[in-house]
């Protein structure tokens, strides 16, 4: 799917054509148009079907008539639910049914300026595929839909709603497409390198070496890379869309592009899914070209740490100690919890050189919040109230649900070490907790609090089936999420 366009109402002559229907509808408008043009083909096919409207509900009447090749109804659910979210999850169901059309219309004369870009929103989101290295796939396999016509009366409001939603779905592909990418492809180096895309749309881009970091101090970060024959590699990427000496607010992605478990290694069963432990990344990465392709009125800075996690003669040992950019020293007791090591070392970075408003990272950090929490919210830790409830809001209205996990002392002597300041890993009780108190002892408060929250993404970053507007594979979990974060309390 390629262009989405937004028409006054008039009822297409070819290709599909897709009624948004709530419940205890009526047809009319387009709908009524298209019966009467199918001479009553709608009313008797829907009657026939038992379509009611119900959210999720749909019914495809094959050649109705006239030009047509056919019609689709959606279900909305009740009248009270036509809301942004019902608009956009209506969007992603009509997706499959229309893709091998190459032109649709949407009758979407009933729907605010804002329900009807978002009901593309969700077309555009459902329409992502990662293909690039299919090199045999039958062409009738292939999506063919190139032109979706949004029929509204208001197409100058419509299209004003719908442009940062579009910003919004570059974000999102750019992560899916960083995430869906192979290891042997995708690596510290390269993934740094596509960073410069974002350049572009104003975003400064810069790429921290091996050399760099070793000057600054980044021994954990170096720690976990040093067994791989990749190059680690921090990207510091900077929007400064807000006025002039406004703290910033800041975005920290763990960047493992490809995660073994170093000496302390993986099973082999369901490892070649390690490549997407670069996933908070990624989500940074794309998040970062939203906010800078819709303009966002904000100051945003992300940083990313890229490392390949390797056994080999030079990797990291269980026992080793490290010192941080922070100048505190880690006994590494697993090194398969490499990731926080990576943040550890960014967290600090972030803080010192850029004192923002407040930190979130992100990353695919712990099989233990997949046993808490499953794959329908990301774990959420945080030092700040405020924070917290803001993020929990963000993720309700965008559908990118998190859930707020425990901090506590109890929790923090899990990770005490007998020879250093602390040690990598707490033990099996409370794992994903004890790996957010690591996290956190890397939360600066000599000079006062620094709101902060740890987002876990392991269960959320990567979907096994097909949703409303994600499909299998890549998710991009935490783009819309952060956007709307800063969208409702961060700018301006």
């Amino acid at each position: 799917m390629t262009d989405i366009l937004f028409v006054k109402p008039i009822l297409p002559r070819a290709g599909a054509l897709v009624l948004p229907l709530a419940e205890g509808f009526t047809l009319d408008g387009l709908a009524k148009q298209a019966d009467e043009a199918t001479n009553g083909a709608v009313s008797r096919g829907l009657e026939a079907a038992s379509f009611k409207g119900k959210k999720g509900q749909s019914v495809t009447l094959w050649a109705p008539g006239g030009h047509l090749s056919r019609i689709v109804a959606i279900g909305l659910g009740s009248s009270d639910g036509q809301d942004i979210q019902a608009a956009e999850a209506a969007g992603g169901h009509a997706l499959p049914l229309i893709a091998s059309e190459v032109e649709a219309t949407i009758a979407a004369e009933a729907f605010s300026p804002s329900q009807a870009a978002a009901f593309a929103q969700g077309l555009r989101l459902r329409a992502y595929r990662f293909d690039r290295y299919r090199t045999k796939e039958a062409a009738e396999d292939k999506p063919k839909l190139t032109r979706v016509t949004v029929a509204t009366p208001d197409i100058a409001a419509a299209q004003a709603a719908h442009a940062p939603l579009a910003a919004i779905a570059d974000g999102v592909y750019l992560t899916r497409d960083l995430v869906s990418e192979p290891p042997n492809i995708l690596y510290p180096a390269e993934m740094a390198d596509r960073c410069r895309a974002l350049e572009k749309l104003g975003v400064k881009v810069e790429i921290l070496t091996p050399p760099e970091l070793e000057k600054l101090g980044f021994g954990a970060l170096l720690g976990v890379a040093q067994g791989s024959a990749r190059e680690a590699r921090v990207v510091v990427m900077q929007w400064n869309g807000g006025a002039e000496g406004t703290a910033p607010v800041a975005f920290i992605g763990k960047g493992v592009t490809f995660d073994t478990g170093g000496i302390s290694i993986k099973p082999a069963g369901g490892m070649e899914d390690m490549k997407y432990d670069m996933a908070g990344a990624g989500t940074v990465i794309g998040l970062m070209a939203a906010l800078a392709g819709r303009k966002a009125k904000t100051n945003a800075v992300g940083l990313v740490g890229l490392v390949e996690n390797m056994p080999s003669a030079t990797a990291q040992r269980p026992g080793d100690v490290v010192t941080t950019h922070s100048g505190q020293t880690v006994e590494v007791i697993n090194t398969d919890a490499e990731g926080r090591l990576v943040l550890a070392d960014v967290l600090w970075y972030a803080q010192h050189r850029f004192k923002p408003r407040f930190m979130v990272d992100l990353a695919t950090l712990t099989g233990a919040i997949v046993i808490a929490l499953g794959h329908e919210h990301a774990g959420l830790f945080s030092n700040d109230d405020t924070l917290a409830t803001q993020l929990a809001a963000a993720g309700t209205a965008t559908g990118e649900k998190v859930w707020r996990m425990p901090l506590g002392e109890a929790y923090d002597k899990q990770i005490k070490s007998d020879i250093a300041d602390m040690k990598n890993v707490g033990g099996r009780p409370g794992g994903s907790i004890t790996a957010a108190q690591f996290l956190q002892r890397f939360i600066d408060t000599k000079e006062g609090a620094m709101p902060w929250a740890h987002l876990d993404i392991a269960g959320t970053a990567w979907a096994t089936k097909d949703a409303a507007t994600t499909p299998k594979g890549a998710t991009a979990f935490g783009v819309r999420l952060l956007d709307r974060l800063v969208a409702d309390h961060y700018e301006g």
